[in-house]
């Protein structure tokens, strides 16, 4: 077995056993990564790289939006942004089937485009909906589970950290162009989960009894439009170049803060301090898990394991169908326990000359790794925005992971139309002119 085989088998048992022992995340995402290059280097001087490569890992450039975007979502959340977003996707579920987990769908696809944070649209939108799910009598499970399945949206939906990084490592792809692309698929991925929904909840004769007259849909949409102003503010910012994605944050915290301050008047002064602490304490969290998957990320970069698992896949086979197959499995395998943007700074350079060989636009290639990628932040062993989900439904990951089944499916479907139907990435860049 060659150096490259033995540190993915290495990494595989060890970050398993770790983790079945409860080992923290973190802790087990660095120890399983140590281990693995231990046949090649000496105990100290792994354990200095390993040092090294966490505050390398962390001191990117992009990663500075990480905590504006956190503390925008915590100032919506806590400022009354997020339940007038909530009363906004209410206007559209009505009182079908399912109709507050309808809700729940739509509004992370409209949190999450405003947060850019998959993991701040399951901490807030369950936080509010779940709940008022359980007093309907909703299954909690149940309600979890589409919380979790669609919070990713927001990754796929512009703002999106991750699709900056793609932009820059893949040679200059544009940002806008991959914004644009994203608009399609995350959409799709939340209609498949509301196909999902109702087909479950007509079967359990889920139906909210609450209803809206024309006045009040009035009142609720003008509530609304402040908040959805953000949207335009950040993503045309962006789109015209008049700041870039982390000053693009800014004026989301700037924004957030001005609405709920002086416009919603949902927070007073004496609230910020909470809300910074708060959001501190989960940007750390956020950062050091991707500290310590750059471990993982050099480890795996150090004995080759990406090259030779391309070099596997191309043995396998020339045909351009089995090949994004192939690629897709391995994103969706690698995406369950390395963070998003070690795994894009990684896989980009292996996947994208492949890609671009069977003719393939970086746009496109870029929307189907992202949506791999957002795949494995639901999935365990390392999918956060999956963890939080379960804690804010105060529920549990076995408990969960039987509904969430049917979202896998249906979000498998849409990665695969993705994958082989370019126009639903392609159409709305090559439309603006970005392609």
């Amino acid at each position: 077995m060659n150096l490259a085989w033995m540190a993915g088998l290495i990494i595989f048992v060890t970050l398993m056993t770790m983790l079945l022992a409860g080992l923290p995340i973190a802790i087990a995402l660095a120890l399983s990564s140590i281990c693995a290059i231990l046949p090649v280097l000496e105990l100290e001087p792994a354990l200095l790289t390993g040092a090294q490569r966490i505050f390398s890992g962390i001191s990117v450039f992009n990663l500075i939006a990480i905590p504006f975007f956190i503390l925008a979502g915590n100032i919506m959340n806590r400022g009354g942004i997020a339940i007038r977003l909530i009363q906004f996707a209410k206007l559209f579920t009505g009182r079908v089937p399912g109709a507050l987990a309808h809700t729940n769908i739509v509004a992370n696809m409209l949190f999450g485009a405003i947060s850019g944070s998959g993991t701040a649209a399951a901490s807030a939108m369950g936080a509010i909906i779940g709940p008022v799910e359980e007093k309907e009598g909703y299954d909690k499970n149940f309600s979890a589970a589409v919380n979790i399945a669609t919070a990713p949206t927001g990754l796929l939906i512009p703002p999106s950290n991750v699709m900056i990084t793609y932009a820059l490592v893949s040679g200059g792809t544009s940002i806008a162009a991959l914004f644009m692309a994203g608009y399609i698929p995350g959409i799709l991925w939340g209609l498949a989960c509301m196909a999902v929904v109702y087909v479950y909840a007509r079967k359990k004769g889920y139906r909210s009894p609450e209803r809206f007259s024309g006045k009040e849909k009035l009142k609720v949409f003008w509530q609304a439009i402040p908040s959805l102003l953000m949207i335009v503010i950040v993503i045309g910012g962006i789109i015209k170049g008049i700041f870039t994605a982390t000053e693009g944050a800014v004026a989301a915290v700037v924004y957030s803060l001005a609405l709920s301050l002086f416009f919603y008047k949902s927070i007073k002064f004496k609230d910020l301090p909470r809300i910074f602490i708060d959001s501190a304490q989960m940007t750390g969290i956020i950062i050091f898990l991707i500290g310590v998957s750059s471990i993982m990320s050099w480890v795996m970069a150090f004995t080759g394991l990406p090259a030779a698992i391309s070099a596997a896949m191309l043995g396998i086979s020339k045909n351009p169908f089995v090949i994004l197959l192939i690629i897709n499995i391995l994103l969706l395998v690698v995406g369950t326990f390395m963070d998003m943007t070690p795994a894009c700074l990684i896989f980009t350079p292996i996947f994208l000359p492949v890609c671009q060989e069977l003719g393939m636009n970086s746009v496109h290639f870029g929307i189907m790794m992202i949506f791999n990628l957002c795949i494995g932040t639901i999935t365990p062993p390392v999918g956060t925005t999956l963890f939080v989900g379960v804690k804010v439904g105060n529920t549990r990951i076995e408990e969960v992971m039987r509904p969430l089944l049917y979202y896998f499916a249906a979000i498998f479907g849409v990665l695969l139309l993705v994958t082989y139907v370019p126009a639903l990435s392609m159409w709305l860049p090559g439309l603006l002119g970005y392609v």
